[in-house]
């Protein structure tokens, strides 16, 4: 690795960390702040829900194109999958910033189910923030290798906190107020 390599992966690194720390804060302060008289933007857990399904689908045809050597394809698939989980974490703060959280009304072990899934998701969705950054850099440095390290472990946990996504919404939506 040349100097000037490692010297970019550095700031690379740099970067990822102060992203993958503030993206979680930013949220967390955002998602405790109601904008007063806002009408609720009840519209947005579907179209939400229905981003987080459209990248797990979008994941997994990036893999399809990769492993059969389309590379083009799936840079970018992988960069539309960037996008709308941006997309994706702007209308979910957008939608907290303007409505109570709701609270999940099943009873028996469905609860305990849905607040594992719920739990799993959230911690999930911070670690991934900085696995995509790492993974998405590697190609930017042209290490491709590195890429496909980190890819193994970057994938199946950013598949899962899509498809989870889907899974709460699915589960919360009968005791939404609308």
């Amino acid at each position: 690795m040349t100097d000037e390599v490692t010297l970019k992966e550095k700031r690379f690194n740099k970067w990822i960390t102060v992203i993958s720390i503030a993206i979680p804060l930013v949220v967390a302060l955002l998602f405790g702040y109601k904008i007063p008289d806002a009408k609720p933007l009840s519209f947005l857990p579907p179209i939400y829900a229905t981003i987080n399904a459209l990248t797990a689908i979008l994941l997994i045809a990036a893999v399809v194109a990769i492993k059969n050597g389309r590379e083009r394809t799936h840079q970018k698939l992988m960069t539309t999958c960037i996008v709308l989980s941006a997309l994706f974490l702007v209308m979910y703060v957008a939608y907290h910033m303007t409505s109570e959280s709701t609270v999940y009304g099943g009873e028996g072990p469905i609860k305990y189910i849905y607040y594992f899934i719920l739990m799993t998701h959230i911690v999930l969705s911070i670690a991934v923030i900085p696995l995509v950054l790492i993974t998405y850099s590697k190609v930017y440095l042209d290490d491709f290798e590195g890429h496909r390290q980190w890819a193994k472990f970057t994938f199946p946990i950013w598949l899962y906190v899509a498809i989870t996504g889907v899974l709460v919404y699915l589960m919360i939506s009968p005791y939404y107020p609308y």
